[in-house]
């Protein structure tokens, strides 16, 4: 199954993307350390998002299967850009919180965990990348 997501550049960094299931729409900007003024989510940016927001859903699909308490479980990623050889993504390190601790058995945490080091954006990030995912459960 394929996606088409259309990208009009706007002129000055910003450019309007499309995504053609559900026609919502995002705008992005280049960071103010690369030439933009960083009123948007940044391509770069988009990347970290992706890698969020993946891990989650992930997670929420072993959630819904299995009955695990998973609402209000919050990801963040630290995106960090390295100039040297060129520039790029150096890291992306995720922290994931979740609720209800003492709600989940280690049988389901394992399940959610080794369901989130699957995760398609994880799994299609360049091997350089320092990607590490670290799980905090809390009541």
């Amino acid at each position: 199954m394929s996606v088409v997501i259309d990208i009009v550049y706007q002129g000055d960094l910003h450019c309007l993307a499309k995504h053609g299931p559900s026609g919502m729409e995002l705008i992005t900007d280049a960071p103010t350390d690369n030439g933009g003024r960083g009123e948007a989510f940044s391509p770069t940016d988009l990347v970290a998002t992706a890698l969020g927001t993946c891990l989650l859903t992930i997670m929420g699909q072993i959630a819904k299967r299995h009955e695990i308490p998973l609402e209000g479980a919050r990801a963040r990623v630290e995106k960090e850009m390295i100039q040297q050889p060129v520039r790029r993504i150096g890291a992306l390190r995720v922290s994931i919180t979740v609720p209800n601790a003492s709600k989940i058995t280690p049988e389901q945490r394992l399940k959610m965990e080794r369901a989130a080091q699957i995760c398609p954006v994880h799994q299609s990030l360049h091997p350089d990348i320092d990607a590490p995912i670290e799980f905090h459960y809390v009541d």
